[in-house]
């Protein structure tokens, strides 16, 4: 934990865009801005013009984005930055449906922005309209942090390394090119300790999930976990039993419409077990939920890209804040407990345990079917990466 920082919360892509678009504007120097999506559409368009805007004053303005999740830009918006002198690159643009190679299953699902080494945004939100999608008449629920203070430096050292070795096996301009004097920010601003965490397949394969399970060890009363896609390995899932079972009061707010059907049959196939040890399920209803976020005895709080389910957890590029401060975490905790009593339906053990025979399959066979192919890409239990079949 690193104190002396600010973190402001947003909620959902209302309250986050206009504050990227504002940080966006007044940059001088430097804006790294990474995304798994990045989509054509009123707000993509958007954060477009406010790139461009940037480097056409001057600002050396880098965009990273994921081959996959952002299949559907058009090279036309690419051509259009670009031409404004913003540099922009493709994290391993090469993508197939019928592959389960781990290089293309391995994804940038970081959704970062530093501006001026002075300010950072961290969080899930995506560079996507949060309410032209899936027919929606809701805001797409989803959160993410600003940060102000010393822990700017870590997520700038962060996205620099990131952009760097992309630029390098791309042989792109630019992939050296940040060796200026300028210095981030270490200036006190604010009284929260906090730390940024990443997951990549280097140095740093399990440190969000090892924060996660270090605070629901930890817990002593209450643990609020928000996840759009939930299917935890087992040493997550004893945690959270464990917790329940000396006491702690465990509330999981889960997705409630079936945009991945796969994952979303999956996870409930855990629903079971989870309601047997006590622990609260609710399921969001009133539009897409987006959110990675969880509360731990209103004082530990993290936001950020990861979800808990395999891809984030042993696959994906992520990042997460994690705040040590009870205003923050009561804040956030606050926001869940309203969208649980308004917006999601609570799963009961009663009313679940009368669900058929023939979906209960379904459940399990869609468990089946994930864990294949996490072992097929070489993460299940007892199996090591070299032990994966190549193809």
């Amino acid at each position: 934990m690193m104190p002396n920082n600010q973190i402001t919360l947003f909620q959902n892509g209302k309250a986050y865009f206009p504050a990227l678009e504002a940080a966006l504007d007044l940059a001088t120097h430097e804006i790294y801005l990474e995304t798994y999506i990045f989509e054509d559409d009123t707000t993509g368009r958007r954060i477009a013009e406010a790139l461009r805007r940037a480097a056409l004053r001057g600002v050396k303005t880098h965009l990273l984005i994921d081959g996959f999740g952002s299949f559907s830009l058009p090279e036309t918006m690419v051509d259009f930055l670009e031409a404004a002198g913003v540099w922009v690159l493709k994290f391993r643009p090469k993508t197939s449906p019928w592959t389960l190679r781990r290089r293309r299953l391995r994804r940038l699902h970081r959704k970062i922005v530093v501006v001026d080494r002075t300010i950072a945004f961290v969080g899930g939100m995506n560079i996507i309209d949060h309410m032209d999608i899936h027919r929606q008449t809701s805001t797409r629920f989803d959160y993410a942090v600003r940060v102000n203070g010393p822990l700017v430096k870590e997520i700038h050292d962060s996205a620099r390394r990131v952009w760097s070795r992309v630029a390098w096996t791309r042989l792109s301009p630019g992939w050296d090119e940040d060796n200026d004097r300028q210095e981030s920010s270490i200036e006190p601003k604010g009284s929260m300790r906090s730390a940024f965490l990443v997951r990549n397949n280097i140095r740093h394969r399990r440190d969000i999930e090892n924060a996660y399970v270090q605070a629901i060890e930890q817990a002593r009363y209450e643990i609020v976990i928000a996840s759009a896609y939930f299917l935890p390995g087992l040493n997550f899932r004893h945690a959270l039993l464990d917790a329940a079972g000396r006491g702690v009061r465990v509330v999981l707010l889960l997705q409630g419409r079936r945009d991945h059907p796969l994952l979303h049959y999956a996870s409930h196939a855990l629903y079971g077990s989870f309601l047997d040890a006590g622990i609260e399920i609710h399921e969001y209803c009133k539009s897409m939920m987006h959110a990675k976020v969880a509360v731990v005895d209103e004082h530990w709080a993290t936001v950020g890209s990861s979800n808990l389910d395999p891809f984030s957890l042993l696959l994906s590029m992520e990042a997460n804040i994690v705040v040590d401060d009870g205003s923050f975490a009561l804040e956030l905790k606050h926001s869940l407990e309203q969208a649980i009593k308004t917006d999601a339906r609570r799963i009961l053990e009663n009313g679940w345990r009368t669900k058929s025979t023939k979906l209960r399959l379904v459940n399990w066979l869609s468990y089946g079917v994930v864990r294949f192919m996490i072992g097929i890409a070489g993460y299940a239990p007892g199996i090591k990466p070299g032990q994966a079949k190549q193809k």
